[in-house]
């Protein structure tokens, strides 16, 4: 059995799409992905309508915070995947090679909850078979 391969979910934030990313992994891909999320310049919280629209779709959101980038550096990373222009542009240098890929997302933040939830579902939609492709599983 192999470990899974961790996947850093990166925005600028860390309050909203990277946040509704890392959830998601780690449900729709259990087992194959240990997803984790960072922002280059996170927020306090994360965004109410991010965790509510979690939870409407039933997914867990114990555990979820904003974390700065540098928090995650010494993680044992397989795949960053930026969610949003500015993380893609502003992505740091990792202490070893880490394969990239991007997959743009709009962010809901100030928005209502439909909005979350369409990201949510993008997400869902996008998001998962990018990973997929990007490791091979």
């Amino acid at each position: 059995m192999h470990s899974p391969k961790t996947v850093l979910v990166l925005c600028t934030g860390n309050s909203c799409r990277s946040q509704m990313g890392e959830a998601i992994l780690n449900h729709d891909l259990a087992g194959l992905v240990r997803g984790i999320s960072a922002g280059t310049r996170p927020q306090a919280k994360v965004a109410e309508g991010a965790l509510e629209a979690l939870r409407l779709a039933g997914l867990p959101t114990s555990g979820l915070y904003p974390k700065d980038v540098n928090a995650v550096m010494d993680e044992d990373i397989d795949l960053v995947v930026s969610v949003c222009d500015n993380a893609r542009e502003s992505c740091p240098i990792f202490p070893r090679p880490v394969k990239r890929i991007h997959v743009g997302f709009h962010d809901p933040h100030g928005e209502p909850l439909e909005s979350f939830i369409a990201v949510r579902d993008d997400l869902r939609a996008r998001l998962i078979p990018a990973v997929r492709e990007a490791l091979g599983i």
